[in-house]
């Protein structure tokens, strides 16, 4: 038998991740290990600003199942995480020198890692470039694409995406082109970890909890158009008869929005709270019991509904699938998902009746196709046959008449094919969009 340590690096940017993780250890997902190593990635724009999630509220009930915490952003000070990629000729003189500096000698390392599509999980594989790779997800985008081609020498070393089985009966996309084959983290083991971080749990009915998650951060929405975003879950929360409500605003958001909330609220008779501690929604969901979770296309709607059986609507996912680019844009399945599979909180936001099982698959499927149909050609048959089969109508919303022209999907336009025609038409469609700027 081989006398080499067997260290795991696990890599975590959010308070969200490491919850994973620890559920992930305490259901048995990883095997093993000499060393455990959480190494910390703190991706914020300005990392000064903000706390990373090593200096969370609760994180030091996580902090025993690692033999170590190390900090990436320390480790490439001062160069940013979200930014820096080592060059290629810089390799084999990084490695050694991460290999000494996190004293790795000759050990067995296994990684895992989230996003392995961008830095600096990127960065991280090609740096410790002969460890196995358990990718591992914590929100909706592991129902998507691989929004990146990556390097078969990254990704051909992934065996496994863990997941958080938000969806049950719906199959993840991400590094599926690599055979990465998914795995879903316990649930129980999930919100057992969220217990080790909530206070006493509720004992009645609570009120009604809206979520921010800051799109115009994203450049998603504007800021406002974002605030509006806020008001219409006020105003459809107290429609429907609530009169408490709590708001959990994002970490960065304006202050200026919930005092904005709170004067609303007040118009209309009823109370909002803004919690204000950086805790996770799903803390919050175990101690408030809220009877209502209101949000855009955030993975705690799925949470609250499947892990925690707490009623749920969306707001504002119909607008945000028609002006989301590029097509290929990350969030899109997000959205997809959420727009399916959650009711909507007003009635312009759609109608109510959710889709099955394989209809909500053969509708992802479909999606990623339009969005990366060069990753996953093999997508085509299942979009072409959700974009002919009964549903396509209802869910044409989530395409782009020209995706689906461009790709030769169903609902596309005629493609000429004499090409100086199709040059003709590329001309019209290029002079129209300069008008509309």
């Amino acid at each position: 038998m081989s006398d080499r340590r067997t260290t795991q690096i696990f890599c975590a940017s959010t308070l969200y991740g490491a919850v994973t993780l620890a559920a992930a250890l305490d259901s048995g997902c990883f095997g093993p290990a000499d060393r455990r190593i959480l190494l910390v990635t703190h991706n914020a724009a300005v990392p000064e600003t903000t706390p990373a999630l090593d200096e969370a509220e609760g994180f030091e009930r996580l902090r025993g199942r690692f033999d170590s915490v190390l900090s990436w952003n320390e480790t490439i000070s001062p160069l940013h995480p979200a930014g820096w990629t080592p060059r290629p000729s810089d390799l084999p003189l990084l490695q050694r020198h991460l290999n000494r500096l996190w004293d790795l000698g000759d050990d067995r390392v296994e990684l895992a890692l989230e996003s392995l599509q961008v830095t600096p999980a990127l960065a991280i594989a090609q740096l410790i470039p002969d460890a196995p790779i358990t990718a591992y997800a914590d929100g909706l985008m592991s129902y998507g694409p691989t929004r990146n081609k990556i390097d078969p020498l990254v990704g051909g070393r992934v065996g496994r995406l863990l997941h958080l089985d938000l969806v049950p009966g719906l199959a993840p996309l991400l590094l599926a082109e690599f055979g990465a084959v998914p795995e879903a983290v316990p649930t129980e083991a999930f919100t057992k970890v969220v217990e080790e971080l909530a206070g006493p749990a509720g004992r009645e009915e609570g009120p009604a909890l809206l979520l921010g998650q800051y799109l115009a951060a994203l450049d998603l929405l504007t800021a406002a158009e974002e605030e509006e975003l806020h008001l219409r879950m006020v105003r459809g929360a107290i429609a429907r008869g609530h009169r408490r409500l709590v708001f959990k605003p994002h970490p960065t958001a304006p202050d200026s929005w919930s005092r904005t909330l709170v004067e609303a609220a007040q118009e209309l008779g009823a109370v909002l709270t803004v919690e204000d501690r950086p805790v996770l929604a799903e803390v919050l969901y175990r101690e408030l019991r809220p009877a209502l979770v209101v949000g855009c296309f955030s993975t705690a709607l799925l949470t609250a509904s499947t892990f925690y059986g707490v009623p749920t609507a969306r707001v504002g996912t119909r607008a945000l699938l028609e002006r989301l680019t590029p097509f290929q844009n990350s969030n899109r399945i997000p959205l997809t998902v959420v727009d399916a599979v959650v009711p909507p909180l007003e009635e312009r936001d759609g109608d109510d009746a959710g889709i099955g099982t394989e209809q909500l698959n053969d509708l992802v499927a479909a999606v990623g196709f339009a969005m990366q149909p060069k990753i996953r050609p093999e997508l085509r048959e299942s979009a072409v046959r959700h974009l002919s089969g009964p549903l396509a109508e209802r869910t044409r919303h989530h395409f782009t008449r020209r995706r689906l022209t461009v790709l030769n999907l169903p609902g596309g336009l005629p493609i000429p094919r004499h090409p100086k025609v199709r040059r003709l038409a590329r001309r019209a469609l290029r002079l129209r969009r300069a008008l509309k700027r």
